[in-house]
């Protein structure tokens, strides 16, 4: 049975998923932190964090071997 692991942002994450969905559902939600955690930083100091900088993360899904 394949597992799978996510690359975040160009670095490999340690977790290992059972199944291609959860992984790209744990994935896509790494991207809505990221830009959460943008949005917090711009609101506590816009002139240093401005939303437009933003780049969502790219990640891609790997297959890994048991």
């Amino acid at each position: 049975m394949p597992k799978y692991k996510i690359i975040f942002a160009g670095e490999l994450q340690d977790e290992i998923y059972d199944s291609y969905e959860f992984a790209e559902e744990q994935a896509l939600y790494s991207v809505s932190c990221s830009r959460l955690g943008a949005e917090i930083l711009h609101m506590s100091n816009p002139g240093d964090y401005p939303l437009d900088d933003y780049e969502e993360p790219d990640y891609e899904i790997i297959e890994v071997d048991d």
